[in-house]
């Protein structure tokens, strides 16, 4: 498979090293110094583009990738207020991949946390908080992991409509603290707490290589369909 990387920092070295390990050509590297890349050929020629920048340019990454006619996988968080207009380009024929951690172990601990919070629903006496590091690259804070976490958990507690970072939170709310230090690739704990004890569930990540694996088999499952697709989509549960 024809492959293109759009951010090469960090992540993309060691998207680029997995994905020629697992067979793949990288055909179009695009960074901070060659956007003018998105109409070359060659990157017109991928059959997928996995996308890891910063919010600021992400969609406008997508844009330019789809103006190429190229599909894409974006691990980017940060920027889920232009989901709607990304959804809309997919029914239009084009195709994204995203999510907003692509760890199949941080998708397992997805689907922990749901059915937890399911049984936590008729608990009250257990209130919920989280906690999440990352290293100091990361902009966003919270994490889109967290946000992901966030939502299913209001999802599936009653009591609870919204979360707030940094600040006491609410009788309704989820409290998250997002910390940012050192090298960390990524530590997202959901705590539930009592008068008499506490619950805990973490999911420590101990390098980014499972993340960029992800991505690029996000990149193998994408390979040939349309519209816009999801983690849930490729692991079915």
């Amino acid at each position: 498979m024809k492959i293109a990387l759009i951010g090469y920092g960090k992540m993309g070295h060691i998207i680029e090293k997995i994905a020629r390990k697992r067979g793949h050509e990288i055909v179009s590297i695009i960074d901070i110094n060659n956007p003018e890349d998105f109409e070359s050929e060659a990157f017109k020629s991928a059959d997928v583009a996995i996308e890891f920048t910063v919010p600021a340019v992400a969609v406008n990454n997508y844009r330019k990738a789809f103006a190429a006619g190229v599909p894409v996988v974006s691990g980017t968080t940060g920027w889920l207020e232009h989901l709607p207009e990304i959804k809309e380009a997919c029914k239009n024929g084009n195709t994204f991949f995203y999510a907003s951690n692509f760890s199949l172990g941080v998708n397992i601990f997805f689907a922990l946390n749901k059915y937890l919070a399911g049984i936590m629903d008729g608990f009250p006496e257990y209130d919920v908080r989280m906690e999440e590091v990352h290293h100091i690259h990361k902009l966003d804070a919270p994490s889109g992991t967290a946000i992901t976490l966030a939502g299913d958990l209001i999802d599936n507690i009653k009591r609870k409509t919204s979360w707030i970072v940094g600040k006491e939170p609410e009788k309704n709310e989820i409290g998250i603290k997002a910390i940012r230090e050192g090298e960390v690739p990524g530590i997202h704990t959901v705590i539930y707490e009592s008068e008499v004890d506490s619950i805990r569930i973490t999911h420590d990540a101990k390098s980014r290589e499972g993340f960029a694996l992800g991505a690029v088999i996000a990149a193998e499952f994408t390979h040939g369909k349309k519209g816009f697709l999801t983690m849930q989509d490729m692991l079915k549960f």
